[in-house]
């Protein structure tokens, strides 16, 4: 006979209690150890589990950021479905609206993205596994570049190559104002200024000069 549902269904809701608080628990140490600094006990301590329920979640420290990482690409996946959502990057607002998106999402995520920057950096194949994870991302925004050529307007180069340029133009800057303090001057950027800049510099890029009235 098998086991009685509730008690598999309990089960599963305890491990899926544990995985979460694993997780959450990662996020909060990874913030303030670093994630290189970070050590699986570390992590199993902050969430108050055993340290051998790590790895009836998780192989490795790598393998619980890969799953953060899906986790958060499924957060963005949800905002896509957004009314707001105009994959149309001849509209400086369709393009504003991303980077808008993407700025409040660094700032939410700010102990992953940098986890996941610092574990690419330690261990060239986890970043080579972090390459594919985004793959589909970033093939679904080269969509979005596609509304540019259709409408006569010449790309900067290969849509996937102009993709790229996008998304590390991004990060790099987020990294830049929102974790490293900035670019030495001593100058504080606001959200909107940050997001005004990298519009009008991803919009002008990809479809020229903007109308009169958008001048800055």
């Amino acid at each position: 006979m098998g086991r009685p549902v509730s008690t598999v269904t309990g089960r599963k809701a305890k491990a899926a209690e544990t995985e979460a608080a694993l997780k959450a628990a990662a996020k909060r140490v990874f913030a303030e150890r670093g994630y290189v600094n970070t050590k699986i006990t570390d992590i199993t301590a902050e969430a108050g589990r055993a340290a051998g329920s790590f790895y009836n979640h998780f192989t490795s420290k790598d393998e619980l950021l890969a799953a953060l990482l899906k986790d958060m690409l499924a957060e963005g996946d949800e905002a896509a479905e957004q009314p707001a959502h105009n994959p149309d990057f001849t509209d400086r607002d369709a393009v504003r609206w991303h980077v808008a998106a993407y700025w409040a999402f660094y700032r939410r995520h700010i102990p992953e993205m940098v986890a996941l920057r610092q574990a690419a950096m330690a261990n060239p194949e986890f970043g080579l596994r972090l390459q594919e994870i985004l793959a589909a991302d970033g093939a679904h925004m080269a969509g979005h570049f596609e509304h540019v050529r259709a409408a006569g307007i010449p790309l900067p180069g290969d849509p996937r190559l102009v993709v790229s340029a996008f998304q590390s133009l991004l990060e790099q800057f987020a990294y830049t104002w929102l974790v490293a303090g900035g670019d030495g001057t001593g100058r504080q950027v606001g959200d909107d200024e940050a997001i005004d800049v990298l519009t009008d510099f991803i919009y002008r890029g990809i479809a020229g000069t903007p109308p009169a009235n958008q001048e800055r």
